[in-house]
């Protein structure tokens, strides 16, 4: 019985180990910049130096930072006049940068009022077929909400 309650508190400890090792990784955590910048030390020798290691980083973190931006841009010099002027509505975008073809999903934040009755609907389908032309997925939708938080449309992507 003894040997019983014994084997059974080590799996469970090995378990919540092991729980709590691949937790830390889904995150974002350390582990994951660490393997990255032991894969580009491999890659550029010890020529890279922390300098050049630094501006990825930076470059990264503009691209996170501003995908409404990086959104614009494009509308700006591959849109339709329509939805150039649609796009000059949007506020904030998230997801567009994490793509796995399986269930990607991206939202469009804009600065319209009045929720799926409001002026926002029209120009909702036209930023979301921009988008779609600004990233390609198997499986993405793209949601259009207004300056409330209230939907205004989506699309495939």
């Amino acid at each position: 019985m003894k040997s019983k309650i014994a084997l059974g508190a080590v799996v469970g400890i090995v378990v919540i180990g092991a729980v709590s090792a691949n937790s830390g990784d889904t995150e974002g955590g350390t582990g994951g910049k660490g393997s990255s910048a032991s894969a580009e030390r491999q890659s550029g020798g010890a020529k890279s130096g922390g300098g050049s290691d630094a501006k990825p980083a930076d470059d990264k973190g503009a691209e996170k930072a501003s995908q409404s931006e990086q959104f614009k841009a494009f509308v700006q010099k591959n849109g339709t006049a329509q939805e150039k002027e649609a796009v000059a509505h949007v506020t904030k975008v998230q997801g567009a940068d994490e793509q796995n073809d399986i269930l990607d999903t991206a939202d469009v934040y804009t600065d319209f009022t009045g929720g799926v009755m409001g002026e926002g609907t029209g120009p909702a389908k036209l930023i979301a077929s921009a988008f779609a032309d600004w990233k390609q997925s198997e499986n993405g939708l793209v949601t259009v909400y207004d300056a409330d938080g209230e939907l205004l449309g989506n699309g495939e992507f």
